[in-house]
């Protein structure tokens, strides 16, 4: 996957008997078939899984959380295929030096197996690889959609593997193709948009991400997610009920994962929600037959975060859970922390015979072909080339040029942009001007994000300070106070606070919160023009607000490089974002989309420009 060092003759083996722990290791020959890389890949793997014992086809199968491995010695003592990191779980210090440190030690416990199978290693890297301090954080992919732009989509998936590929990760959890029919969803901003055609043609950051192999260097493998239907569950619920026609799951959330399948992505991650009553981890019609039958599928299959314990609606997995996901065609089983456990329920599961070896054996011919083709068996550890462009100047200018195509200009009244850069008094407020976690949102050095300096990037107020001349005066207030009639425009950086799935939902309001609403108030009442930067990771109801602007951008949640949203706001780019959702008149409208027969504030599609 990456220049690494070379899997040197030597490999250390040791008797896995079934049920038992790797006893101690001995060398093995070096001339085995499947350490020979002029093979080819289906030789290696058949020859390799030859050699398997059932515990180690079982350990392959595992992916742990790294805080869920008490003692390093046991990824070799129990073969186990995959770590993850979740979205809080970072080394300290959190630098990618440490990651990559991080990364090569598990490597190594790996390589001290009997077979010397080396670990796949996953992350959520949803946004640029979001969880390293210091790394090029992107738009979410709401503001990608509304910048109908492939071939951006494309590039910010090299950069994002790249980065990723710096701290030794083979395996990013992204890009989510889900498609978002209620904007009450706290996952709302994950999505490309409500209408199918988008997460399809901004499918392109796969082939960012894997490269034209997935030997190269800045490679990774890319995760589809999350299969199938969760942007249309009831009431936008997190983990809820998809209750429609088969035809209307096709037309509308299949169609992106197809999509995904013809580029070749290389994982599909199951979602937690359910089909018309049935969890889709224990989904063998749409797993088995659509998915690896119909689609083609050849990849693995991978759970979501303890997707398996929540088949039942109780917590903890049972063994008719385990044979349930195992049998509906789950490949990998993300098992955070009761790892070990599941490896004694699935034995047991197999030795009853509820779960055939042939199962087994397909799960784990799928894990090692990835395996392979990402060069892991040659190339094992990080590539430090790789590690110093994390946060570089050419990615960060392709991150603000994300943010430019972005912004959305849904309001001009007389032309009050774009704002002047000279002999100007402007007076900037709200609670999201000057604050970087706000503006990255979810998924942001921890999974549900945090207000204040969470990282390094540039803020909209700090890009506004940037981009205007020395005769110009930029006064700032987070919550307004201290604006008079002096000054010839108000900018106000308002709208939601990080959050990701399960806590963003809004199952109630959707308006803006008290903060947003004393700030406005007190901007209004000074008689001077207000323009609106709406920082969210969807429509938020301001119809009864909107007269009293003059102006208003939807800037989504830009991450890093605040800059590229005042480069809008002064017409250094003229704004191109179009509406990737409808957006409501009123909350009562959800779920409001293209075709419906509602009328909308703002119709799916719409953007204005400055000039033609």
């Amino acid at each position: 996957m990456r220049i690494k060092t070379r899997l040197v003759a030597g490999l250390l083996t040791g008797a896995l008997a079934v049920g038992h722990p790797v006893s101690a290791p001995a060398t093995t020959a070096p001339d085995l078939a499947y350490q020979d890389s002029r093979r080819p890949i289906q030789v290696r793997v058949s020859d390799l899984m030859s050699r398997m014992t059932l515990d180690e086809k079982l350990g392959q199968m595992i992916q742990a959380e790294r805080l869920g491995i008490g003692d390093p010695v046991d990824i070799a003592t129990y073969g186990v295929g995959s770590l993850l990191s979740g979205g809080s779980s970072q080394p300290t210090p959190n630098t990618p030096q440490a990651w990559a440190d991080m990364y090569d030690g598990f490597q190594r416990q790996a390589l001290a197996s009997r077979l010397g199978i080396p670990l796949i290693y996953g992350v959520d890297a949803v946004h640029g690889h979001n969880g390293v301090y210091g790394a090029t954080v992107f738009p979410h992919n709401i503001g990608l959609g509304a910048t109908r732009n492939p071939r951006l989509a494309e590039r910010i998936g090299v950069v994002t593997a790249k980065e990723v590929a710096g701290t030794g990760i083979d395996w990013n959890f992204a890009p989510c193709l889900c498609v978002v029919r209620n904007d009450r969803w706290g996952r709302t901003y994950e999505s490309f948009g409500e209408v199918p055609q988008l997460a399809s043609s901004l499918s392109t950051i796969v082939t960012g991400m894997q490269g034209r192999r997935l030997s190269d260097p800045a490679s990774v493998l890319a995760t589809a997610k999350h299969y199938v239907g969760d942007g249309g569950t009831l009431n936008g619920k997190d983990q809820g009920e998809t209750n429609i026609s088969e035809a209307e799951l096709r037309a509308i959330h299949l169609e992106p994962f197809r999509t995904a399948v013809r580029k070749g992505v290389g994982s599909v991650m199951i979602s937690y929600s359910s089909f018309n009553g049935v969890k889709l981890h224990a989904n063998s019609y749409l797993i088995n037959e659509v998915l690896k039958g119909e689609l083609g599928f050849k990849g693995i299959v991978v759970s979501d975060y303890n997707g398996i314990d929540k088949i039942d609606g109780q917590p903890g997995f049972t063994p008719a859970e385990v044979t349930a996901s195992i049998n509906a065609g789950m490949d990998m089983i993300m098992v955070p922390f009761a790892w070990k456990a599941f490896i004694d329920t699935m034995r047991t599961e197999v030795q009853a015979g509820l779960i055939a070896v042939s199962r087994i054996d397909d799960a784990n011919r799928r894990i090692l072909t990835k395996k392979f083709e990402l060069g892991l068996f040659e190339k094992p550890f990080t590539d430090r080339r790789l590690t110093a462009t994390i946060g570089s100047k050419p990615h960060r200018e392709l991150a603000r040029q994300a943010v430019r195509e972005s912004q959305v200009l849904l309001k001009n009244h007389g032309r009050v942009l774009p704002l002047d850069k000279s002999r100007n008094r402007i007076f900037v407020a709200g609670k999201n001007a000057d604050d970087i976690g706000n503006q990255a949102g979810g998924w942001t050095v921890g999974w549900q994000g945090a207000s204040g300096p969470t990282t390094i990037g540039t803020t909209i107020l700090q890009g506004i300070r940037q981009t205007v001349r020395a005769s110009t005066t930029v006064a700032y207030s987070k919550d307004g106070t201290g604006i008079d009639k002096s000054y010839d425009v108000a900018v106000a950086v308002i709208g939601e606070t990080p959050y990701a799935e399960g806590k963003g939902d809004r199952p109630l309001g959707m308006g803006l919160d008290q903060a947003d609403l004393e700030t406005l108030a007190r901007l209004e009442a000074s008689g001077v023009p207000v323009v609106v930067v709406l920082v969210s990771g969807r429509p938020l109801e301001i119809a009864e607000h909107l007269p009293k602007w003059a102006g208003l951008i939807e800037a989504w949640l830009p991450g890093t490089e605040g800059q590229g949203v005042a480069d809008v706001l002064f017409g250094d780019y003229n704004p191109t974002g179009k509406l990737p959702v409808t957006w409501m008149r009123s909350v009562a409208q959800q779920p409001i989309n293209v075709g419906d027969g509602q009328t909308p504030l703002f119709p799916f599609g719409f953007g204005l420009r400055y000039r033609p």
